[in-house]
This record gives C-alpha cells, structure tokens and sequence, in this order.
C-alpha cells in the first residue's frame, strides 16, 4: 500500500520549515545555545568543523553562526565569508562607521550574552543590510547569530 499525502499536507510541512519561513529572534537564541551546547560537549574545534562546512544545526540560509576568541577579537569561523578567518577585524567599522564587533566583544565580556545591531552583506541577497545579532559566550568564544531586519 502506497502512503497517501495530501497537497495541504505538504504545504503545511514546508511552510513550518524554517527554511521557508523567515527566521525569528527565537531561532537566533536556540542556534547560538545549540552551538554552545556542542562546545561544551565537543569542543571549539569541532564546532569551528561544523560551521565551515555549513552543516544545517548552524547555517540556515541568511541564519548562521559565527565564532570570534573574546580575547583577541580573531574571526575562528565563518560559513558564508571564510576570507575574514583568522583575521582580527574588531576595529573595522560597517557601512555607517559603527565598531559593532567591538560592541560585541564587549558585551560578551560583560554579560555573557545580548544583541548587537549593525549593517552586514546578507548572503541571500548580496547587499548590505541592517542586522541584529545574537551573541553568546561560552569557553572563551563568541557565538554570533543574527537575522536580518526587514
């Protein structure tokens, strides 16, 4: 016996996807603690492994994670730019001159954790967009995830 799927079935499935719907702040939030989740469990090296090979618990089309050393500002990985790895771009501003990923840094060093709000090139559409990120502290690494704002 074949199994019967209804089209309404279908489109109810993939329009709870989240790769068809928008991401929320809330999928920031539970893409960052997966990450830390797997640092404490794995390590930094594996989650560094995990997000340059894009794997799909970290990289969902405009949401992704990245990871930066606390201490030093180095960009440790990058799914959708692995150009800026291994570079420390804490100083360098976005397209309105802001030094979000100074802000980032020190916010994480001082709360762990909280959003940061700056302009970043969206990979889905290649411009520069408004961003509001997610960032979480763990093991002396800086989780980032962030959404775009419409």
């Amino acid at each position: 016996m074949k199994p019967f799927v209804t089209t309404a079935a279908i489109a109810l499935c993939l329009a709870a996807s989240p790769a068809f719907a928008d991401p929320t702040e809330k999928d920031a939030i539970a893409m960052a603690e997966r990450g830390a989740a797997l640092i404490k469990a794995k390590g930094k090296d594996e989650m560094m492994k995990r997000i340059n090979a894009k794997d799909p618990d970290f990289v969902q089309g405009s949401l992704y994670v990245d990871m930066r050393d606390v201490k030093t500002g180095i960009v440790l990985a990058h799914p959708y730019n692995p150009s800026i790895v291994g570079k420390d771009l804490t100083d360098v501003p976005d397209a309105n001159g802001k030094k979000y990923r100074r802000e980032i840094i020190e916010l994480a060093a001082a709360k762990g954790k909280g959003w940061v709000d700056y302009q970043y090139k969206n990979p889905t559409t290649g411009k520069i967009e408004p961003k509001t990120t997610y960032i979480l502290l763990v093991d002396g690494v800086v989780l980032e995830a962030g959404l775009y704002k419409k």
